[in-house]
């Protein structure tokens, strides 16, 4: 015989089962919650321990060594100094302060201003092209080419008789020696950098341009608006979440630059063009100084946390504004 159970059946036994208590339900809740956890960090374990490996102990390593004097090689030979590599980096006439940090800021600054503003002309050209595409692959190859190899053509065409100097001659103008006078040597890198880096701002800015709607652009023109006033009551507005990715990366960029001075000035004409990341490589396997190319690298990366905060602080105060 069958034994069917009815739904009044199954209601009497559900009466008749005892409720399970609140402190055995919450300890098998905490019990499902760790093994949760467990699971989770057993996932993320090897990324935790790559950046162990490759972060937090050559940081933590830098900040000993910065603390320290040492020549390197013989872990026996560190010996503590406490903040002297740091007072003498930062002492009155120290050339870590006037001319290197102060190079390394003027760096970033002009590179910042030539890429932000002529970037922001090429994606707007760019954007009312035909084959769009292409456009934005020919600007992007000098981001995809070596440092060496952009650093060692354009010292060239910067010599008394290379390309640069040829265009000035053909306009009546006389030849400057670029790279040889300390006068224009940053200035000339600068140009270097900044055309380098171009190519990656054209990508997020013509993006960025992608994004706004043409109704407004349609609105603006039913309205007799002209070009300027477009660009500087929607494009800009609209554009500046992709104009702030664009300053902060190039700034910072900027700010750690070392692979194309250093392969066309070494850091001359005297240290017109040295900047920290080059002084802190010239300490380190120069002159064997770790203790004071650590304590450089911490200095550098003070200024670059206070610069990047600075960035982000005045950009969204100007996006409240408006």
């Amino acid at each position: 015989m069958v034994n069917v159970l009815t739904p009044e059946t199954t209601e009497r036994a559900a009466r008749g089962r005892p409720a399970p208590e609140p402190a055995v339900a919450s300890r098998g809740r905490d019990r499902a919650r760790r093994r949760q956890t467990v699971v989770a960090y057993l996932f993320l374990a090897p990324t935790l321990l790559f950046f162990a490996v490759f972060l937090i102990l050559p940081l933590g390593f830098a900040l000993l060594l910065s603390l320290s004097r040492w020549a390197g090689f013989d872990l026996a030979g560190i010996k503590p100094v406490g903040l002297d590599n740091f007072t003498a980096l930062l002492a009155d006439g120290s050339t870590f302060l006037t001319p290197i940090l102060t190079n390394t800021l003027l760096f970033a600054l002009g590179t910042v201003v030539l890429a932000l503003t002529g970037s922001v002309a090429v994606a707007g050209c760019i954007d009312r092209l035909r084959f769009q595409g292409l456009w934005r692959t020919l600007y992007f190859l000098p981001i995809v080419t070596t440092v060496v190899a952009v650093g060692n053509v354009w010292k060239y065409m910067y010599e008394p008789g290379g390309l640069v100097n040829g265009v000035l001659n053909a306009v009546g103008l006389g030849s400057v020696a670029f790279l040889q006078d300390p006068d224009t040597a940053l200035s000339a890198v600068v140009v270097v950098q900044a055309w380098a880096s171009v190519g990656s701002a054209i990508l997020v800015l013509t993006a960025g341009l992608k994004s706004i709607p043409e109704s407004y652009y349609e609105a603006a023109a039913l309205d007799g608006a002209g070009p300027f006033t477009v660009f500087r009551k929607i494009t800009l507005p609209l554009l500046r979440p992709s104009l702030v990715f664009v300053c902060v990366t190039q700034f910072l960029t900027g700010l750690q630059s070392f692979g194309l001075i250093i392969v066309m000035t070494k850091g001359g004409p005297g240290d017109a063009t040295n900047v920290a990341a080059l002084e802190m490589y010239r300490q380190a396997f120069g002159y064997g100084d770790w203790g004071t190319a650590s304590a450089a690298a911490f200095i550098l990366f003070v200024v670059v946390l206070a610069v990047t905060l600075a960035q982000l602080w005045v950009f969204r105060r100007k996006g409240e504004d408006a």
